[in-house]
């Protein structure tokens, strides 16, 4: 298979069924507000196969299907049939079977549906043509979540030896959106799971960008409901935070505070910032909270409980 021309390339952006030289036929009922992504072309016939021939591609950047959307489009295709055929190839790994390329989605439905074969363009697209093609079919239908888009992207980029540009040409964006969201993939993991399970958006998350504490700031972000605005102050609080705890402390400030940790038992810390400064106790435990508050509530004159001895350097490092 030679690769696409530089005019099937640039086709590539404006939908599938442009790769074809093709109009768009209409979508399939019960999904009216996706356009259409994968037309039949008129000069190559359509193939009926059985649903038991077509399986997933490990290509597809679409990991998570909407149950209910799912069950929407499967009495659609109960009723009326699959109007828009798949895209699929001959699977390179397994004779006699064929890999979905775009049309996932329907081939979900139709087994829902107790469909038995669905009508089919068979192609003959290489790896790297087969994963822009997907990503161009889910992107227009806007079915990818920030994550698997971004990770569509970075596979175009590692493995067929993409250019952020050529990336941005082929799926029809704008540079500065492809680099944006290849940036969501520098993101602890646990921070990209709460973007890929919708728990946090794009715009909430790219604050969190470089930040040492980007796990500790979504959780925050998701307890209070924040905004991409609020989220961005949220971060920059954080920043300004850690810049104040890493400027090195006189020897007055680390003697007092260690000072203070021996007389309470619990790691503390002092910053100064040339004109005030806060004053932090750290505790491991509701328990040792409510220590803190009897000292405090008592002036300073409860002497310590006995398990207050027990509290070593682990406890301290623990409580930090």
């Amino acid at each position: 298979m030679t690769p696409i021309d530089a005019g099937k390339r640039k086709n590539l952006g404006r939908g599938l069924s442009a790769l074809f030289g093709e109009q768009e036929p209409e979508a399939q009922a019960a999904a009216p507000a996706a356009p259409a992504a994968v037309a039949a072309p008129a000069n190559v016939p359509v193939t009926r196969l059985p649903l038991d021939l077509l399986g997933p591609s490990n290509l597809q950047p679409r990991r998570h299907f909407d149950e209910t959307a799912l069950d929407e489009l499967a009495a659609s295709i109960a009723e009326k049939g699959v109007l828009q055929p798949l895209l699929v190839r001959p699977d390179p790994n397994n004779a006699g079977r064929y890999e979905i390329i775009a049309g996932e989605r329907r081939w979900r439905a139709s087994q829902r549906a107790q469909v038995h074969e669905v009508p089919v363009h068979v192609t003959t697209l290489n790896d790297g043509e087969a994963l822009e093609v997907a990503l161009i079919e889910n992107l227009q239908r806007e079915d990818l979540t920030a994550i698997e888009e971004a990770r569509g992207y970075k596979r175009l980029h590692d493995e067929f030896t993409h250019t952020q540009e050529r990336v941005a040409e082929v799926v029809g964006k704008s540079r500065a959106h492809v680099a944006n969201m290849l940036r969501l993939l520098t993101l602890p993991r646990a921070v990209q799971d709460l973007l890929e399970s919708g728990q946090l958006t794009a715009g909430q998350v790219r604050p969190l960008i470089g930040q040492s504490d980007a796990e500790a700031i979504a959780k925050l972000i998701i307890k209070r409901g924040l905004s991409s605005r609020q989220a961005e102050r949220l971060a920059k609080g954080f920043g300004r935070k850690r810049r104040l705890s890493v400027v090195p402390k006189d020897t007055d400030t680390a003697a007092l505070e260690q000072s203070l940790e021996q007389a309470t038992g619990y790691k503390v810390g002092i910053t100064f910032d040339g004109k005030g400064g806060t004053v932090t106790v750290n505790y491991g435990s509701l328990e040792q909270l409510d220590d803190i508050v009897r000292r405090l509530s008592s002036g300073g004159r409860l002497k310590p409980r006995p398990d207050d001895a027990d509290l070593d350097a682990e406890d301290l490092q623990h409580a930090s």
